[in-house]
């Protein structure tokens, strides 16, 4: 069946295009691959290739006006250290900060506290019948997880997180309000102020003793302000993002048995698998980028001052890249998928996130072979930028 540039259509504040989003990805990809979107000012790009290249173009396309579409069309001044909002050689210097903290290596370490986290959440979980893949597991061990990293004590994690939370939920159908989109950190100020004056092994105390060399060549120590930036911004995405993945190691593997029981046979599949998984449903479906100079783009111009969407969503469906891309397979070989990022902004916390997935999938297997989705009970969460479930209960056996 041909498809007219007509029925191309893409909103990421429509209910039923959030809901599955594939089939208009699709035809984006077939048809409209520069898409425009007059009523929300934006440009789309949907294929593998034109996404990966933006993501590289950081001359053209800059993160300093903010990264998702809500934050550029509000013209807002972002505070130092966002890192995922900043442009070089801000950004280049305040990533290295971060980077020697986020290396394989030091994630790779934290494995055994992981696992107990997993342990503390699913043990009184067995012999139930049922149980939630988020309230259950996603909303609990990345929390502990990035709660630890940092140093905030854990009666004060659940609070933390359910706020950041919130922050990114929406009204269905409506884009973020503006006073949403305000980071701020004070809500770590006490806890920075208490490392101040009791270093301890974590990521705050790291930061509050890092001295490094700033854009204008002079060395110091990160202010107070530009901490509570960086604190406010990791403990965000390193809750959200993992807790979306875990959503949805529930539910893909819920919807193909047979590969989740190849894996409860053979784990080393596992970690494959979780890659499979962050292609086939990308928590994130798109980033923002603020145009900085006139593009040109399948024979049009893309003008300097819009805002252009890469749809990480629809380049991980790409069959251009991922022969039957829109089938789910735990063997398929994945070079490199963009569900990360890519280039100079190539998520710091990818290699937690994937542990993270890993652990996970290892320890519910490990109790819960066998599970069915209730799709009854199930529920997408009302949000814009992270696409996930806000509840997915399972029925074990």
């Amino acid at each position: 069946m041909s498809v007219s540039a007509n029925d191309a259509y893409y909103d990421p504040y429509d209910v039923g295009i959030y809901t599955d989003p594939h089939p208009a990805f699709r035809r984006l990809r077939e048809v409209v691959p520069l898409y425009r979107n007059e009523k929300y000012d934006f440009y789309a790009v949907s294929r593998y290739d034109d996404v990966e290249r933006g993501f590289i173009d950081s001359q053209t396309y800059i993160s300093g006006r903010g990264v998702i579409l809500e934050v550029i069309k509000a013209n807002i001044q972002m505070p130092p250290g966002t890192l995922i909002m900043e442009d070089p050689p801000v950004h280049t210097v305040r990533r290295s900060l971060l980077s020697r903290v986020f290396t394989p290596r030091k994630m790779a370490a934290l494995e055994s506290r992981i696992r107990e986290f997993c342990a503390r959440s699913l043990d009184p979980l067995v012999g139930a019948g049922r149980f939630d893949f988020v309230a259950d597991l996603g909303a609990q061990m990345p929390m502990r997880t990035i709660g630890m990293l940092l140093g905030i004590p854990e009666q004060d994690q659940e609070a933390i997180r359910d706020r950041d939370d919130a922050a990114l939920r929406t009204d269905a159908g409506k884009p973020m309000r503006y006073s949403q989109l305000l980071l701020s950190g004070e809500i770590y100020s006490e806890y920075i102020e208490w490392r101040a004056h009791h270093p301890s092994d974590d990521l705050m105390t790291e930061l509050l003793q890092a001295e490094f060399k700033d854009e204008t060549g002079t060395v110091r120590r990160l202010t107070r302000n530009e901490i509570l930036t960086y604190v406010n911004v990791i403990a965000g995405a390193g809750n959200e993002t993992t807790n979306r993945l875990i959503g949805w190691i529930g539910k893909v593997l819920g919807d193909h048995p047979d590969q989740r029981r190849e894996l409860a046979e053979n784990r080393s599949l596992i970690p494959n698998a979780i890659e499979e998984i962050l292609r086939y449903e990308s928590p994130a479906l798109q980033v923002a980028r603020y145009v900085a100079r006139d593009v040109e783009l399948y024979g049009q111009t893309v003008p300097q001052g819009s805002v252009m969407l890469f749809l990480v969503g629809s380049a991980n469906r790409d069959d251009r890249r991922f022969p039957r891309a829109d089938q789910f397979d735990i063997h398929r070989q994945i070079v490199q998928h963009l569900t990360f990022g890519y280039g100079a902004h190539f998520c710091l916390g990818a290699a937690l996130a994937r542990l993270e997935g890993r652990v996970a999938l290892d320890e519910v297997l490990k109790r819960f072979p066998e599970w069915e989705v209730d799709r009854d009970g199930a529920k997408l969460a009302s949000t814009s930028t992270v696409r996930g479930w806000e509840t997915l209960p399972v029925f074990t056996s």
